[in-house]
């Protein structure tokens, strides 16, 4: 039996799945990776994109920051991709019991997912800063400069910048779903960002699955590994 009829077989089984991912779920619906060879890392501003999406400079230049945010982190026109689908059908079925993302695009939700815990927040959502009224994403790509509330307060999206904490709500129940899987299966994330790689450290079951292009230091603690497209494999689950 190869890796991917070992993972077939084993979601067959179970009721309690977890699913953890990063940028490289996203990657294959056409958004680009930060860290990525081709990422956004790699291309060139007046400041890196580490500084520019840091809470300081948020502050601080926020003009500047904007047209950063508005030209390379919103993305309206990718559309999910076979890993998104297919976690979507599993928590239909009723074995995917909670999908944590590090991503910010809301396509696990777009495909049809419930019970999305996004770690890091969603471009989606935008608030007041002083009155907290919601607006949507078309509302901030089209305000000239920096987005403003009806009442005057700067509207800021819900993301995690740098310097900035995680939601704690958030983490407490992504810290509860993997300490109650049976099943973990992280995809797509090089496992080097923290707090969120720390998550698997609540997993106390030994049906750990990572699927990764590149080796993650988390390799060896994995009773699976398969390395490859994220989206390829999970279309032959």
């Amino acid at each position: 039996m190869n890796t991917v009829e070992q993972v077939k077989q084993t979601i067959k089984e179970t009721k309690n799945l977890v699913f953890f991912g990063g940028a490289g779920v996203s990657t294959e619906s056409g958004i680009p990776d930060f860290r990525s060879v081709d990422g956004l890392y790699h291309q060139q501003y007046d400041y890196p994109p580490e500084t520019i999406l840091s809470h300081s400079f948020y502050t601080r230049k926020t003009e500047e920051f904007y047209r950063f945010y508005k030209d390379k982190m919103i993305y309206l026109r990718a559309k999910p991709n076979a890993a998104h689908e297919k976690l979507a059908l599993w928590e239909k079925e009723g074995k995917c019991k909670a999908v944590i993302t590090q991503n910010i695009d809301g396509l696990h939700q777009m495909a049809g997912s419930k019970n999305v815990l996004e770690l890091h927040g969603s471009v989606l959502r935008n608030y007041c800063e002083d009155c907290g009224k919601f607006y949507s994403v078309e509302y901030i790509l089209e305000a000239e400069g920096i987005p403003r509330c009806s009442c005057g307060g700067r509207v800021k999206p819900d993301v995690v910048l740098y310097e900035e904490g995680l939601n704690q709500q958030i983490l407490q129940k992504s810290i509860e779903a993997i300490s109650n899987a049976e099943v973990l299966i992280v995809g797509g994330t090089s496992l080097a960002v923290y707090p969120a790689a720390g998550l698997l450290d609540y997993y106390s079951g030994n049906k750990l699955i990572l699927i990764n292009k590149t080796p993650t230091p988390k390799d060896n603690i994995a009773n699976l590994v398969i390395s490859g497209s994220i989206g390829e494999i999970f279309s032959e689950l």
